[in-house]
């Protein structure tokens, strides 16, 4: 059996939470799946941790599916919505969301920056704000 991180148990996660409610299809598009030991065997497959393909493999597999999930394009994403696909994200990346993320322009970074007098805010990009922000 091969260890899995928590990202690739979260992908496992989402693929049976997907075949519980009949939204998983084999091939993408093809029929539903109806078989447990299917379901099983796919999010192995899209977690990367299946034992029946080389390590190179998994890891091409995994970032598939990473990339897959971060464009919107899981069953469970279409189905529930924006909020599914940033759960989803937010979990198997195990972080929260920055202040840029949550909505904040560099424009409103610069203007905390600038109340908190935090030198050199003019010069520094967007991340260089949001970290002098984080200290």
């Amino acid at each position: 059996m091969v260890q899995q991180s928590k990202p690739q148990k979260e992908t496992v996660k989402r693929v049976m939470h997907e075949y519980k409610h009949g939204e998983l299809k084999s091939r993408g598009n093809g029929p539903k799946v109806k078989n447990p030991k299917q379901a099983i065997a796919i999010a192995l497959h899209e977690a990367g941790a299946t034992n029946r393909e080389s390590p190179k493999k998994n890891r091409r597999n995994f970032q598939r599916t990473k990339a897959k999930e971060a464009r919107g394009q899981t069953a469970q994403a279409e189905t529930e919505g924006k909020k599914a696909q940033e759960r989803t994200l937010k979990s198997a990346t195990g972080r929260g969301r920055t202040g840029a993320a949550k909505g904040q322009t560099k424009k409103a970074l610069y203007a905390t920056a600038q109340k908190q007098h935090i030198a050199g805010r003019s010069k520094m990009s967007k991340a260089e704000l949001e970290q002098a922000l984080r200290r």
